[in-house]
């Protein structure tokens, strides 16, 4: 019999449930990437909606300006863009404020609607809710755009636009989170969701060298494309998403703790004596060491929500002040607010920035701000690498977040020397600033949502993710606004007010550190185990 060729050898050497596994994994990075390109667009367009044009002649500003309003030249279509001093309404002396009203309208919304979001994606299936928010979030994308294309130049269009993106996109992370839970256990959670994580930064550098590419010429497409992208991954979403390993009758989970017994009969006979040991066995020191001050360990049954299950049995929801309760939520929470105010500053105004200190166009700005994505993606990598050896979450993130500090110093005062300084503090920038933000909106965030608190109740994680970056989207919304705000004043106060926020969720994470350190061998702050029992 003729030896099997190398490729075939490769397919055959792992089994149906690792190759479910590997394309779930590869599916949702897509998805979750696609809703971050089609954010990215209005950072990189931000420097063309308003022009830099007081050097050029007042004679000539007037004459173009006659010329426009007699129909011979239409506004976005001025030869060279030698008199364009951007578009209406954002192309007077309050542009700063307005470009960050449509930040704070996006991400306000964003924040608000991802309470919800995971309350009611819990309540519904996976695949159709996120279908769904691909196809409305690519639909809105696509609509920003068009104002463009029919010379659109009214404020409240482009917010109302914002406002409802912002709505529909918070289907997308509840989701994905919780369909990659599903699928993967607690064993190197850290690692394989830090690589997962890189979707942000990859979608973010697509978004940019999209929207850049059109940027200059005919800045809607930079819109209209990326929307496109995100409901044609809608209709992928809908065709093979899976959202439980059951629903393929792979291996749950549950059932992977015994290496010794490979036949699945055994193994699941295994798996249920130990859950029935489980019952009677008392609280060991470690998760005592877990709970809350007050004694509290598992959630009330009265902050759970039965819901209909698939064999006619109930399957229990938790509410939102049920998900609260969980140790570690709140703390965590309170972090990512400040960790997105930083990271999401960066994300809608770095290209703006760039262009005003290095003074490269709209374009080049844009390219050069995919490096800070690219620290990101060692960043996020790295954070869940140390977090998974260490298994200490939180005490990972503090030290992220205590050396980010003084980088985001040091940013601002070599990035004025010239463009090498500049590509260098931005790769180190975005590791040290994406390292935690990746780290608790993935690991953390699943981590606690199948905490032991809730003693195997899995419809928590949706929920729990949707409350920690719900409230990390609050600092996401501030952070733009406060730059557009602070910016006028000079760019050097937006990095002070980065660098306070920087030390303010450092500040949320003393006490979790502090019960890492005096607790040997828990995580995430205290509060769950990583290597599995």
């Amino acid at each position: 019999m003729a030896r099997l060729p190398a490729g075939i050898r490769f397919i055959i050497s792992f089994s149906r449930d690792q190759w479910y596994r590997a394309f779930i994994f590869i599916l949702t990075f897509l998805l979750y990437a696609s809703f971050h390109l089609s954010r990215k667009p209005i950072s990189i367009v931000k420097g063309e909606l308003h022009k830099y044009c007081t050097a050029w002649d007042e004679a000539d500003v007037r004459f173009s300006s006659q010329s426009s309003k007699a129909g011979s030249v239409a506004p976005h279509q001025l030869p060279d863009n030698e008199t364009d001093c951007g578009w209406a309404p954002f192309d007077k002396d309050n542009y700063q404020q307005l470009l960050g009203a449509l930040d704070y309208s996006f991400l306000c919304a964003y924040a608000v609607g991802m309470y919800l979001s995971g309350i009611i994606g819990e309540r519904l299936p996976i695949r159709y809710y996120l279908t769904f928010g691909m196809l409305a979030s690519g639909a809105f994308t696509a609509l920003f755009g068009l104002g463009y294309f029919y010379n659109i130049h009214s404020f409240g269009f482009y917010v109302v636009t914002q406002v409802i993106n912002g709505l529909v996109q918070t289907t997308g992370w509840p989701s994905v989170v919780t369909c990659l839970g599903n699928w993967f256990g607690k064993g190197r959670r850290g690692l394989i969701m830090g690589v997962w994580n890189s979707h942000t930064s990859v979608g973010n550098i697509l978004g940019s060298l999209i929207a850049g590419y059109w940027v200059s010429t005919c800045w809607g497409l930079s819109f209209v494309v990326p929307g496109a992208i995100v409901a044609a991954m809608g209709i992928v979403c809908f065709l093979f998403l899976i959202e439980h390993p059951k629903d393929v009758r792979c291996s749950s989970t549950l059932v992977t703790h015994s290496k010794a017994y490979e036949n699945g009969t055994s193994r699941l006979r295994l798996q249920k004596q130990i859950l029935k040991s489980e019952k009677h066995r008392p609280l060991d020191p470690e998760m005592q060491c877990l709970l809350l001050s007050d004694g509290k360990g598992a959630v009330h049954a009265n902050h759970m929500v039965i819901l209909p299950g698939d064999s006619g049995s109930g399957t229990a929801a938790i509410s939102f002040t049920g998900a609260l309760k969980i140790p570690g939520v709140i703390e965590f929470s309170l972090c990512l607010l400040f960790a997105k105010l930083v990271s999401y500053t960066f994300l809608f105004w770095l290209p703006l920035y760039i262009t005003n200190v290095d003074h490269l166009d709209a374009k080049k700005a844009g390219e050069l701000s995919t490096l800070f994505d690219v620290g990101g993606i060692f960043g996020g990598i790295l954070a869940g690498v140390i977090s998974d050896r260490l298994e200490k979450r939180a005490s990972t993130c503090g030290l992220m977040l205590l050396l980010a500090a003084p980088t985001l110093y040091i940013f601002s005062t070599v990035s004025r020397m010239g463009l090498e300084a500049t590509v260098a503090m931005l790769l180190l920038s975005g590791a040290l600033v994406s390292g935690p933000y990746a780290l608790i909106t993935t690991a953390v965030s699943a981590d606690l949502g199948t905490h032991k608190s809730l003693k195997g109740n899995a419809h928590a994680l949706s929920t729990v993710t949707a409350i920690i970056d719900g409230t990390g989207s609050v600092g996401a919304a501030l952070g733009p606004l406060l730059a557009g705000l602070i910016s006028p004043s000079g760019w050097s106060n937006v990095f002070y007010m980065l660098m306070f926020a920087d030390a303010c969720a450092l500040l949320f994470l003393i006490r979790l550190i502090h019960k890492e350190l005096s607790c040997p061998g828990s995580a995430t702050g205290g509060q769950v185990p990583f290597k599995e029992q």
